[in-house]
């Protein structure tokens, strides 16, 4: 069965694109830390991050700088951090998050509540930095 995120990428759930090509899907977390939190994933499904093929892992990798690089033009921040974790679902993803401090990538922290325009709006400013 599809993975959450496979079907996003699929356009079979809706999601806030940022950017994709091919291989990989760039969309906003619907709970996120930051304005501007990204997750970055391989169109390919596959569980676990170091699980994928070479090509797979290095292509994802430089997805997700080109990304970064368009968070970075579009919200501002100090800088993109990075984590992967990918206990919530399994489909391996990067998550970028825009960065004023440290305490911005806590995840254990209470996500942003935003709505649907806002999203769109935040999205829209990705999307056209990218």
């Amino acid at each position: 069965m599809a993975s959450i995120f496979s079907k996003i990428a699929q356009g079979e759930i809706p999601s806030y694109k940022v950017a994709e090509n091919e291989l990989y899907f760039a969309f906003l977390d619907i709970n996120p830390l930051t304005e501007g939190h990204v997750l970055v994933i391989p169109r390919q499904e596959t569980d676990k991050l170091f699980d994928l093929d070479e090509e797979t892992y290095t292509g994802l990798w430089l997805f997700a700088r080109k990304v970064a690089h368009a968070i970075e033009a579009a919200i501002p921040c100090l800088r993109v951090g990075i984590a992967v974790i990918g206990l919530e679902v399994p489909h391996a993803h990067i998550h970028l998050v825009p960065l004023h401090g440290v305490h911005d990538i806590d995840f254990s922290k209470p996500k942003l509540n935003l709505s649907k325009e806002e999203f769109s709006e935040i999205a829209s400013r990705i999307a056209a930095a990218f």
